[in-house]
């Protein structure tokens, strides 16, 4: 099959140090090319794959400083797809909504994953208009928002099975790994780890958009004894970061779409505590590879009996639910319906 990947250009792929989406796409990408499809990646010039590059600016958007207006490179993107759509079998499409009434005037079949959040009222009017643009949700709490839009297919995230080492020892410390804003619930991990007695190490980015945030509550609390903020990290060092801790904190505030950290985590053994949220229950299987909670009191609670958890158990969830080969059958799985869907004798 003859696959564009379309990502997006904030972030090379995969990215340098924090980024989701980007991630997932480089995965994904070179997962399909091992498969034996031909892949075309659409992306930032600093991007590595095993796929053909087409590189829209030289350098990703957010680490290069000098780019004030983003949409303009994404814009030029969508232009040379489309330019060149009768090249491929299928457009996949990883950059939210900017496509959408193009798309649905060209004949190639596409599909769109939505990689963010979707618990916006905006959004509401815009996916009712844009209801037969096929969508692919990373899980299935993710369309609660939108029941209606034009849902095709859920596809979890995955990783190389290799990517990440597993480590069987029990860890000395609690991880919090991610961004440092509100609906993260940093300060909620610093609670807990406070209340348990335990160290707490913080690995994670401030967006420009969190900056007051930080500095208003989060930096505050770094001052306190049991607390290591290591900052911004990248995927080399994430085997060493996670697997030498004790569990992974989760305390998230918001409806998560899926939560790669929470993959990363179980990969390298390593248990989760993680307040009830979006995708939380369909990733953690409570009582085995973690615990799920409710409250800050049940967090801390389950935070001290977290090392009863099985280590191996946690690796073996990742192996048999998100590794990357697993990830890109299901989408492959996906394009055939999609393509089937585009051919004119198909009625929706």
């Amino acid at each position: 099959m003859r696959i564009a990947q379309i990502a997006p250009l904030s972030e090379s792929v995969p990215p340098k140090l924090y980024g989701g989406t980007e991630r997932v796409v480089a995965y994904l990408t070179n997962e399909l090319v091992r498969q034996g499809h031909s892949v075309t990646l659409f992306a930032s010039g600093d991007s590595t794959t095993d796929a053909t590059l087409v590189p829209i600016c030289p350098v990703a958007q957010r680490l290069n400083g000098e780019c004030r207006d983003p949409t303009a490179a994404h814009v030029l993107m969508i232009e040379q797809i489309l330019q060149r759509a009768d090249e491929f079998d299928l457009l996949h499409f990883h950059i939210s909504n900017l496509h959408l009434p193009l798309v649905r005037r060209v004949q190639i079949p596409h599909i769109t994953t939505m990689h963010g959040r979707l618990d916006l009222p905006e959004l509401v009017p815009l996916y009712a208009e844009f209801a037969d643009v096929p969508l692919v949700s990373i899980s299935k709490s993710q369309r609660t928002p939108l029941p209606h839009a034009g849902w095709i297919g859920t596809v979890y995230h995955g990783l190389p099975r290799d990517l990440l080492r597993f480590q069987p020892r029990r860890g000395e410390y609690l991880a919090f790994l991610g961004r440092l804003s509100p609906e993260k619930g940093a300060d909620r991990a610093i609670a807990i780890a406070e209340a348990c007695g335990m160290p707490l190490r913080i690995a994670a980015k401030v967006d420009p958009a969190d900056r007051d945030y930080f500095e208003r509550v989060i930096r505050p609390l770094l001052d306190k004894p049991h607390v290591e903020f290591i900052g911004e990290i990248s995927e080399a060092q994430k085997s060493d970061f996670l697997g030498g801790a004790r569990a992974l904190l989760f305390p998230i505030d918001w409806p998560e779409p899926f939560g790669l950290v929470l993959i990363e985590a179980l990969a390298c053994g390593v248990p989760i505590v993680a307040f009830r949220g979006g995708s939380v229950p369909e990733i953690v299987e409570d009582g085995v590879t973690g615990f799920i909670v409710d409250d800050l009191d049940h967090a801390i609670a389950a935070t001290r009996r977290v090392d009863r958890l099985s280590r191996v158990a946690c690796r073996k969830a990742f192996d048999d639910r998100f590794s990357a080969s697993r990830m890109a059958s299901d989408y492959v799985r996906v394009y055939e319906q999609a393509i089937e869907r585009a051919q004119p004798d198909c009625v929706a």
